[in-house]
């Protein structure tokens, strides 16, 4: 197949490292399609400019600017891959609490437990889930962006989380170089990577939908889960195409 004849698989992430783990993995699964990665560089669903109500036309705007770029139409747009981060938004709210004084320092205003969460400021961080939760809610009830089809995946309680095991506030630097240590260890081994990522303890079993309502429930969303396995489903993509 011509290149110029491949349909373009756009996958919405939040920083680099994204990218540099799984864009090798998803170049070779997909090699009849060109694969884009449109990095946000944070995380779009909390955004302050970003609402229910706008969060769609953002991530069309990314979309748009793809265009302008590669010189794509929308018409060359096979579908929409997001990878998003669950960020423990479901929990209780109780299960959000003060962080101590002597608390771990970092970058991060919140520490990530698998069965709390510690913030600096407790009631904004409430408030941050619920919003970031109904963002997330709203978007995986959006099956197309325009004319494009489009599905949201998780990882809990982020990628780090699933890839490596490990839930801890990564800097930058370390986060590239996991990445590129991950990409190097399933470079050309693109079914190793899928059974990886269909493993009983990572993968939510069921539909698209009742993996999401099961990473909704109580503590889930600061466990370590995934519905990402779902991209490889022929069945699944089926389903999303033919909408």
């Amino acid at each position: 197949m011509a290149d110029n004849e491949k349909k373009v698989i756009a996958f919405v992430v939040e920083g680099p490292s994204d990218e540099a783990a799984l864009g090798t993995i998803m170049q070779e699964h997909f090699a009849n399609e060109r694969v884009k990665f449109l990095v946000v560089h944070g995380d779009i669903t909390t955004r302050d400019y970003v609402s229910i109500d706008s969060i769609v036309k953002r991530i069309n705007g990314l979309l748009e600017n793809a265009k302008k770029k590669y010189m794509y139409t929308t018409s060359d747009f096979l579908q929409v891959i997001h990878l998003a981060d669950t960020d423990g938004v479901y929990v209780p709210d109780e299960s959000v609490i003060q962080k101590e004084a002597n608390a771990e320092s970092g970058k991060s205003s919140i520490l990530y437990f698998e069965d709390h969460m510690e913030a600096d400021n407790v009631e904004v961080t409430i408030q941050r889930n619920r919003r970031k939760a109904d963002i997330l809610f709203k978007l995986r009830k959006t099956g197309k962006i325009g004319t494009i089809p489009y599905r949201i995946y998780y990882n809990s309680c982020n990628l780090e989380h699933v890839l490596y095991d490990e839930l801890k506030d990564f800097t930058d630097e370390k986060k590239e170089e996991m990445s590129d240590d991950f990409a190097e260890k399933y470079e050309g081994k693109v079914e190793e990577f899928i059974t990886f990522i269909s493993q009983q303890s990572v993968a939510v079993p069921g539909t698209y939908k009742e993996t999401w309502k099961y990473i909704e429930k109580e503590l889930n969303s600061l466990n370590r889960h995934s519905n990402m396995h779902q991209i490889f489903s022929k069945s699944q993509n089926k389903e999303l195409l033919e909408k």
